[in-house]
């Protein structure tokens, strides 16, 4: 089974992996959910995600990019 919305930290660290040179806090959410989406591990319903995932999803890549 992949990820799913709530997996907040497993998501940052591919997404540090798969845009090493990306500033977390100049990201969209519209950007960020599209790059969570196509992560070959991701398996979760696109409706589930919200403001609030996505920004747990940035507050941890900016955690684990420090």
């Amino acid at each position: 089974m992949g990820y799913r919305w709530t997996d907040s930290l497993d998501i940052a660290l591919d997404l540090i992996e798969q845009h090493p040179d990306v500033d977390p806090m100049k990201l969209h959410f519209p950007e960020l959910m599209q790059w969570v989406l196509a992560l070959e591990n991701f398996d979760d319903d696109p409706k589930h995600c919200g403001e609030r995932v996505l920004e747990a999803i940035q507050l941890a890549w900016i955690a684990e990019a420090d």
